[in-house]
């Protein structure tokens, strides 16, 4: 096999690292969720009633989607490298993709919900990352530039759509965050598709810069991630165009930065995506540099899917020796969210931060587990995570 034709371990590490670093941070986000005293009452970036700490608990946790799907595009370009045929890829990218959307629907509504024959059908992040890698699997097969054309046109220019209200479910899985109903049960797609799938199609472009010699590889990252930084500050300044939610002068220094860096997610804005993949690659250039410092991270950035549904059971069933000790009951949590909750529920933020860590402490090891499992059993269903 030509080494110039495949990735090498550092190479296959730096992208781990990365995505581990980003998973390790979401869990941060999906503890708040769950364990925050305001998580039920308004969202963390609201300034008119949030924290500074609470803001920036969230804020930092926004780079974890935007990270993931880039990430996740550059991988398969790398996979693809190592001696697979272009039909490979695509038949991969369909089938782990419809795996996702399938995990969405069952097993991750379980670990929200303990449940998954009740309440909402959320639509959210495994949905859009497989529907992305099924785009993926036709996108892959385009020329490069054209792949990379399409994709940045529809980062750069999906806002023009935002004036467009329709009230049809495709409209809001592809564009508009909302629900609909359908046969009796009420959808709610969190995560628009249109603008994730460009994102995994621009990281699968990348995958070629990662295969340059180590010194010009990095060069062009830091140009990049540094360029995407200043494209954020310069576009965000002119408050014109980039995200549907302008920011504004506010009564002190700190907060105006605040709402200067309260970019829209769902979808999420050009502004967002700008602010979060440039520190990305950024991030990505110093794993290349120092990969022995990312094992770590690469452990967990490499079972994604299994620590991704793991932390989110965690994180469930914690609330419930959580509850019973403060309450001395746990039914409510059985009942839906926040139907039927105590008016009082929730911990202060310094508990969220306790869990998180004892979270991540605690999925770590069943990485390191599930890890060596996937490397001796390459074939059949462990594959796909």
């Amino acid at each position: 096999m030509d080494p110039k034709s495949s990735p090498t371990p550092s190479r296959i590490t730096a992208l781990d690292a990365l995505r581990g670093l980003a998973m390790v941070i979401m869990a941060l986000d999906h503890v708040r969720d769950f364990f925050h005293d305001a998580a039920f009452s308004f969202q963390p970036d609201d300034l008119r009633q949030t924290t500074v700490a609470l803001f920036f608990t969230r804020w930092m946790t926004h780079f974890c989607a935007p990270v993931f799907m880039f990430a996740a595009g550059a991988g398969a370009y790398l996979w693809r490298q190592n001696g697979r045929s272009p039909a490979q890829l695509s038949s991969y990218l369909l089938k782990r993709g419809l795996w996702l959307v399938l995990l969405e629907l069952t097993a991750l509504r379980f670990a929200l919900n303990i449940n998954i024959f009740s309440g909402p059908v959320l639509l959210t992040v495994l949905w859009a990352l497989g529907w992305s890698m099924v785009a993926l699997s036709v996108g892959s097969r385009l020329p490069p530039r054209l792949l990379a054309a399409v994709s940045l046109s529809l980062i750069a220019l999906h806002h023009l759509a935002d004036a467009v209200s329709l009230p049809h479910p495709l409209w809001k899985v592809v564009h508009q965050q909302g629900a609909f109903v359908i046969g009796g049960v009420v959808v709610v797609a969190g995560y628009p598709l249109i603008p994730w799938i460009a994102v995994m199609a621009a990281g699968f472009c990348l995958g070629p810069v990662l295969q340059l010699d180590p010194p010009r590889r990095d060069k062009v990252l830091i140009r990049l991630g540094a360029g995407l930084i200043l494209m954020f500050a310069g576009l965000r300044a002119l408050n014109l165009y980039g995200d549907p939610q302008p920011w504004s002068p506010q009564p002190s220094a700190v907060w105006t930065v605040l709402s200067f860096l309260r970019c829209t997610k769902y979808p999420p804005s050009l502004d967002f995506l700008l602010m979060t993949l440039g520190p990305a690659l950024l991030l990505l250039a110093w794993f290349y540099r120092h990969s022995g410092r990312g094992a770590v991270l690469a452990t967990i950035g490499r079972v994604p899917l299994f620590y991704f549904l793991g932390h989110m059971l965690l994180v469930q069933l914690l609330t419930f020796p959580f509850a019973w000790f403060r309450y001395g009951q746990v039914t409510f949590l059985l009942q839906g969210r926040p139907s039927g909750y105590p008016a009082d529920y929730g911990y202060p933020l310094w508990t969220v931060y306790a869990v998180w860590i004892a979270v991540v402490a605690a999925m770590y090891p069943l990485c390191v587990w599930f890890g060596r499992l996937k490397a001796t059993r390459r074939g059949g269903w462990i594959a796909y995570f």
